[in-house]
């Protein structure tokens, strides 16, 4: 029987498959990186090799370049704030967001952690949820740790409240605040009592940032409800210095100003003796009689008022 053309031929190749015409070339499956097959009297290729291969297409994948700096370990934690702040309902897949549940268990991780001696947070948000942006500003003003928070592009709406919650805030030169009343998004009944509502919460927003800022309560309201100031809103857009000049933001600087002030604040605090972690409570027991160098029989006061 005659053998077809070429049959004689050593048409393949290791590594390569030549079933069909889609199959031709290397066969890369599952993102994993190819390589060749070893060959008779060649070595095995080198696991760290392929190992550090996948790293790089994995870095590639992730941000763009083969390699990663390595992290060193830091005293300081970093907190980023960015897109919009989630709430309770799931934001588009395309949004980027920043969800509460994934900060509020950094926050506490950090407050527990003895290596952790201070936070950065940096803010490039549009705002968000309110409650759940609150939820965060507390968290962050609720640490015993020095914060510094840095406004890098914006820190728009809910984000001012996170800003203003850290121990000390820096803004870049050309970052800007926007500061508005909230709003509500889907049904609203048309009664008074949603209007009462609308100013409570708004009332929760004014309070907060007064507290924790140099703002005064009447130009921070001035500044929420100006008009002519915004194509179709009512508010104000504060830019770099305009921050800090109405007292909302401590000052203007970038990511080495922020540093640096967390570093001196760290080691004030140091310098102060006190602890990373305040003393625990102390526990008394349920029952008095039954701790130890407590009296078994005495004027103890009974369920009455009375003595035992």
């Amino acid at each position: 029987m005659d053998k077809p053309l070429g049959a004689d031929k050593d048409m393949g190749q290791p590594g390569m498959d030549i079933s069909g015409y889609g199959g031709l070339g290397p066969q890369v499956g599952n993102g994993e990186p190819w390589m060749p097959e070893a060959e008779p009297g060649h070595g095995v290729p080198d696991k760290a090799a392929v190992e550090g291969q996948k790293a790089a297409l994995e870095n590639i994948k992730q941000v763009g370049q083969t390699a990663v700096p390595a992290p060193e370990i830091s005293r300081i934690h970093c907190v980023s704030i960015v897109g919009q702040v989630e709430g309770h309902i799931l934001l588009p897949p395309r949004n980027k967001t920043t969800k509460y549940e994934h900060i509020i268990p950094q926050l506490v991780a950090v407050e527990q952690s003895p290596e952790i001696q201070g936070v950065l947070l940096i803010l490039n948000t549009v705002g968000g949820d309110i409650e759940a942006g609150l939820a965060i500003a507390e968290m962050i003003k609720g640490l015993s740790k020095p914060s510094v928070s840095l406004v890098l592009g914006g820190g728009h709406s809910i984000g001012a409240p996170i800003a203003v919650a850290a121990d000390y805030s820096f803004i870049a030169e050309s970052a800007t605040i926007t500061v508005h009343p909230i709003r509500l998004t889907g049904l609203v009944v048309g009664v008074p009592q949603t209007y009462e509502y609308l100013d409570k919460m708004q009332d929760r927003v004014v309070r907060f940032i007064v507290e924790n800022s140099s703002i005064a309560e009447e130009q921070l309201r001035e500044l929420m409800f100006r008009t002519g100031d915004l194509m179709r809103d009512i508010g104000t857009v504060l830019i770099g210095r305009e921050a800090v000049r109405v007292g909302l933001i401590n000052e203007v600087g970038g990511v080495a100003q922020a540093l640096a002030k967390l570093e001196e604040m760290i080691d004030a605090r140091a310098a102060e003796g006190r602890p990373d972690h305040p003393p625990p409570p102390t526990v008394w027991p349920l029952i008095p009689q039954q701790a130890e160098g407590f009296p078994r029989h005495g004027n103890l006061p009974g369920p009455g008022g009375g003595a035992q």
